[in-house]
């Protein structure tokens, strides 16, 4: 039974038609409306954490791309909703549409974002800032789409039961706000570990579509001509079908983003769970490379370049308990391994899955020289800023094998604070060693780092070491053309406690006692630290908080890398 129209009383939003007819109550027309708006709310929502997601992982600095999509979005949402005033006389029909264009663009927008990173990667030019551009070109559709919902959405509602302005609007907002909740919590916690970002997003918009036409043609299907219900019929079948044959070669897609991205060598893929691994070479005389969220972490070409700088001038002198943060890998341990006098290594490692595949992938448990089986090493996984806070044990070495400070997964790691926590554990005479990024493209990064270790009470001795002929970024941007970004050298901070006379820890590698080394000397060393000096940004000395040139340690509440 249909209730009688009654008319708005003052001050009520002009209503653009008479009383919906509806096949079921009014009561139960409203519920049905606002469960809509909570499920359109929950999918608005899961294409913004899709965006921000996959732009962080392609593009990086996480910061930077949630800030680029939710304020585009939250800024379309405003046009969006000015312009959808003009469709209140046909609403019905007006939200059918926005919701079979929102399911397919929304649903699409990862596969389309990836697709243009994986194959105009290394174009440059216009091209190279492809997915950017894309980014907000899907920001700013969806935002239009989504603002578009909520006045239509308010006539929808208003027509099925006139209602004063304040109680309509608080209604509809509160199943909005609360599908948000859903949809926020679903996106890490259900979709990106079951489903991953593409097919997550593929069936989201399934779910979009389906919603928006049922409620559509279900409940207000008398709003539409017969002419308008068979062209939003096959309007939303033909977005169901499209998303359909996507989520069938997902998989395919998936592959051949992979090898374009990283050429036909990749031998093992996988999702820890935290991080996205691949694995590309180390059988046939290949050199084995080891990407992390896209990024290169073992370059099999020189890893030993870079694994001796950071382990060996740590270790020269006492080195009986050593602590490695990261270095999953286990190739910083098999170096650490290699020095006698070595009684216990604690290595630390947020990804378990990482430490799995170094332990059990033959190419890479060679490499490391199953540096995990030895009875001497401890695997804890552990975010290594936690495990400082709690740690009682103290260390001769601590080896922080961490990703580059301008990943935002990685500033607190390359924070005061951390090295203070650092510090804590170090014996007297501890060293602390830490790689700081490449010097030569990002130099203010890496004199931060030094900058910030210093703040911390630490004297350093940095270094600089060249030879990464990789072309794939190791820092915090993925969409440069590879020329331009691939860094050619690696900087280390080496540190000791500022106690006793306050002197600088001394770079130097054992070469009568020690293990032999492939590529580092200690004429070598000098000469690497002298190339840092020459390379220094910002000054030599100073306070601990700054340092002439405007260097300011990083800290967890000011990041500055």
């Amino acid at each position: 039974m249909i209730e009688p129209h009654v008319p708005a009383p003052p001050g009520s939003p002009p209503s653009w038609g008479g009383p919906a007819r509806l096949p079921v109550r009014p009561g139960t027309g409203r519920f049905l409306v606002l469960a809509g708006v909570f499920v359109c709310a929950a999918c608005g929502l899961v294409y913004e954490l899709e965006l921000v997601a996959l732009a962080s992982y392609l593009i990086g600095d996480s910061v930077t791309q949630a800030s680029v999509v939710l304020s585009v979005m939250v800024f379309a949402m405003g046009i969006g909703s000015l312009a959808a005033k003009r469709l209140r006389c046909r609403a019905a029909a007006g939200f059918g549409a926005v919701e079979a264009a929102l399911a397919l663009v929304g649903g699409c927008s990862a596969m389309a974002l990836y697709a243009v990173f994986a194959w105009t990667g290394d174009w440059g030019g216009l091209w190279a800032n492809g997915p950017r551009v894309l980014l907000v070109t899907f920001s700013l559709a969806i935002g239009l789409l989504i603002g578009a919902e909520v006045p239509l959405l308010m006539e929808l509602i208003q027509r099925i039961r006139r209602q004063d302005a304040g109680g309509a609007v608080a209604d509809l907002f509160a199943a909005d706000y609360v599908g948000a909740l859903v949809g926020g919590l679903a996106f890490p916690f259900l979709l990106l570990p079951w489903l991953g970002q593409l097919t997550g997003a593929l069936l989201t918009g399934t779910v979009n579509a389906l919603v928006g036409g049922a409620l559509v043609l279900g409940l207000f299907r008398r709003d539409l001509t017969r002419r308008g219900r068979w062209l939003l019929v096959v309007t939303n079948v033909t977005v169901i079908g499209v998303l359909a044959a996507a989520a069938v070669l997902v998989d395919d897609f998936e592959r051949a983003a992979r090898h374009a991205v990283y050429g036909d060598d990749v031998r093992v893929a996988l999702r820890t769970g935290v991080q996205e691994v691949v694995l590309t070479g180390g059988t046939g005389g290949r050199p084995l490379n080891l990407f992390i969220d896209g990024r290169l972490r073992v370059g099999g070409r020189d890893e030993r370049r870079y694994h001796e700088a950071l382990v060996h001038p740590a270790m020269n002198g006492p080195h009986a308990r050593v602590l490695v943060l990261g270095g999953g890998d286990g190739l910083a341990t098999r170096e650490v391994l290699r020095h006698p006098g070595v009684r216990r290594v604690d290595v630390v490692d947020l990804d378990a899955g990482v430490v799995r595949l170094a332990r059990r992938d033959p190419a890479l448990a060679a490499l490391n020289e199953h540096a995990f089986d030895d009875p001497r090493v401890h695997v804890t996984t552990a975010d290594a800023f936690q495990l400082l806070r709690g740690a009682r044990a103290a260390y001769d070495v601590v080896i922080s094998d961490l990703p580059d400070p301008g990943i935002t997964a990685s500033t607190k790691l390359y924070s005061q604070e951390f090295y203070g926590l650092a510090r804590q554990v170090l014996t007297d005479g501890g060293r602390l060693v830490v790689h700081g990024g490449p010097v030569a493209s990002r130099p203010r990064a890496f004199w931060t780092v030094e900058t910030t270790v210093r703040a911390a009470g630490l004297r350093t001795a940095p270094y600089v070491v060249t030879g990464d002929d990789a072309d794939f970024a190791a820092g915090p941007d993925r969409t440069a053309p590879r020329a331009a970004r691939a860094p050619q050298d690696w900087g280390f901070v080496l540190a000791c406690a500022a106690g006793g006379a306050g002197a600088a820890p001394r770079l130097r590698v054992d070469e009568v006692g020690g293990p032999r080394l492939r590529t580092l000397t200690q004429a070598g060393l000098a000469a690497d630290a002298r190339m840092a000096e020459r390379m220094r940004v910002g000054g030599g000395g100073g306070r601990a908080g700054a340092v002439g040139g405007g260097l300011r340690a990083s800290t967890l509440v000011h990041p500055r890398y």
